[in-house]
C-alpha cells in the first residue's frame, strides 16, 4: 500500500484555526471513507503554546457541532514538509512564514491558502484569527473551515486518484 497522503494545517499558536480546521477535515475525511489513506494534523507557526489544548471556545464550537477534539499544540518545523503532501495555511501571514521556511521549492508549492479551496471563491482568503474576539468569530471560524473543507476534500480525492493511477 502507498503511503498516506498527509494533510497539515497551519496558523498562529496552534489553538484556534488550526486545530479546528484539523478536527473538521478529519471527520471529512473519516465520514468519506478515506480515514485509512489520509492523515491530518496541526500545528502552528509559533510555539507559545506548545503541548496546551485547543482554546476553550474552539473546543466549544466543535463540539456543538458535533466534531471531536483531542488536540495539543505545537509549531510547525521545516523539517516535517518532507512528510507532507499539502500543507494548509489559514491566512496570507502564514503563507507567507511557511513559504519562507520550506526547504526546496517543491515544498513550498505544498503550501496553500485553506479558502482557495472554498467553491463561492471568497475574495479575502484569510480565515480570521478568532482569539481576540468573542464566540462567533469562533463561529465564524468554523463555517470558513467547513465551506473550504468540502473543496480540499475533493482536492485530496483527485490526487489520491492521480497517486494511484
Amino acid at each position: 500500500m502507498n503511503s498516506p497522503y498527509r494533510v497539515g494545517f497551519v496558523c498562529t499558536g496552534n489553538i484556534c484555526r488550526s486545530p479546528m480546521a484539523e478536527a473538521v477535515f478529519r471527520a471529512f475525511v473519516e465520514d468519506a471513507g478515506l480515514g485509512p489513506v489520509v492523515r491530518v494534523d496541526s500545528a502552528g507557526t509559533g510555539g507559545w503554546h506548545e503541548g496546551d489544548g485547543a482554546d476553550p471556545r474552539t473546543v466549544s464550537v466543535l463540539e456543538a457541532n458535533g466534531y471531536l477534539s483531542d488536540h495539543s499544540a505545537r509549531q510547525f518545523r521545516s523539517e516535517w514538509f518532507d512528510g507532507l503532501d499539502l500543507v494548509i495555511a489559514l491566512d496570507a501571514g502564514h503563507l507567507r512564514a511557511l513559504r519562507r521556511l520550506a526547504p526546496t521549492p517543491a515544498d513550498a508549492a505544498k503550501v496553500r491558502l485553506l479558502r482557495s479551496y472554498d467553491p463561492a471563491q471568497p475574495e479575502d482568503l484569510d480565515v480570521p484569527d478568532p482569539y481576540y474576539g468573542g464566540m462567533d468569530g469562533f463561529e465564524e471560524c468554523l463555517e470558513m473551515v467547513e465551506a473550504a473543507g468540502k473543496g480540499l476534500l475533493d482536492a485530496v480525492r483527485t490526487a489520491l486518484e492521480e497517486r494511484a493511477a
